[in-house]
């Protein structure tokens, strides 16, 4: 295994340069900000980002905006910040002995002594009550989905010890704001949140088989299962069936909450959403090297504005 050990300062190795944490955050909680990836925001991005595509949706297949949606569309980002961080504390928490072992890893609060295991649980309780206080603010229905997605949370950090796929289970649980936001919006549960839902479990395939690749070496060694150590060299196979199943999925939620009210031109400019996201996904295909930490740690971070690509096409769908 290569990598240096944690900085003197604590500072996480692959965390954002110059990030707000490690340069303006108190000493004291800086610990507790990076164990909740407070200085790798992408994270929370890719965990909003289908909270928004639920939302917009559910408007969509609706017709009209509803009083409340914009505290919806508040709420989902201030609980995805929360949420990320309680999730992350808890995969910190089950992963610490793994991540004392692997170079990307070790610097992390727990394993490097910044942070102690009761004082994780601590802060993960924290942001869990935090975040249920929004989530009580919507809907019955809304609160129930909300209760269960801590099933797919807690079970994720383990997947990598049982199954070849865990990142199905970081899927499951990184895109449980589609049905959330969905369900905010419209009171129950419908057939294109759940092929929406499934599009965004194949986008987080995509974008997480690439991050798994700079840990391969790593993993190998200490027996931790992911579909990069799976697909290998065939990786960039695998993830063209992962862009193909995103668009198609995305776009027939589109049609199944567009129709049969949605003007054409309506259902056009929402069907471009999924088609400009495939390109994106296509254009880091282009750049993909497994082999290349840092390039596969780029196209990882992009995926933000791959997942705001179609959220955009919607909003403009919902404003014509």
């Amino acid at each position: 295994m290569q990598g240096d050990a944690p900085t003197p300062d604590g500072q996480v190795s692959d965390s954002v340069s110059g990030n707000w944490v490690d340069t303006y955050a108190p000493g004291f909680a800086r610990p507790y900000l990076r164990l909740s990836r407070a200085d790798r925001p992408i994270g929370t991005w890719l965990l909003l980002i289908p909270c928004w595509w639920g939302l917009a949706l559910a408007i969509l297949a609706g017709g009209n905006p509803r009083k409340g949606d914009l505290w919806i569309a508040a709420g989902c980002a201030i609980g995805a910040w929360l949420m990320r961080g309680a999730g992350c504390t808890w995969n910190d928490i089950t992963d610490r002995e793994f991540d004392a072992r692997v170079a990307r890893t070790r610097s992390r609060p727990i394993p490097s002594g910044q942070v102690t295991v009761t004082g994780a649980y601590v802060w993960m309780i924290l942001q869990c009550l935090l975040a249920l206080l929004i989530l009580l603010s919507f809907n019955r229905a809304a609160i129930a989905m909300g209760v269960l997605s801590l099933l797919p949370v807690a079970i994720y950090p383990y997947a990598k010890r049982f199954t070849w796929w865990p990142q199905v289970f970081l899927g499951l649980a990184f895109n449980w704001g589609v049905l959330l936001a969905w369900t905010a919006h419209s009171g129950s549960l419908g057939w294109p949140a759940i092929i929406l839902y499934a599009a965004g479990i194949a986008w987080t395939l995509f974008y997480d088989t690439i991050y798994a690749h700079q840990d391969t070496e790593d993993d190998e060694l200490i027996g931790i299962k992911s579909t990069a150590r799976l697909f290998g060299q065939n990786t960039a196979h695998w993830l063209k069936y992962f862009l193909v199943a995103t668009v198609t999925l995305m776009g027939w939620a589109v049609i199944e909450a567009a129709l049969p009210d949605a003007p054409l031109m309506v259902l056009v400019l929402a069907l471009a959403g999924p088609w400009a996201m495939g390109w994106h996904m296509a254009w880091q295909l282009r750049g993909l090297d497994i082999e290349d930490n840092a390039k596969l740690l780029q196209l990882f971070r992009v995926n933000r504005d791959t997942g705001l690509i179609p959220l955009i096409f919607f909003c403009a769908a919902l404003l014509v």
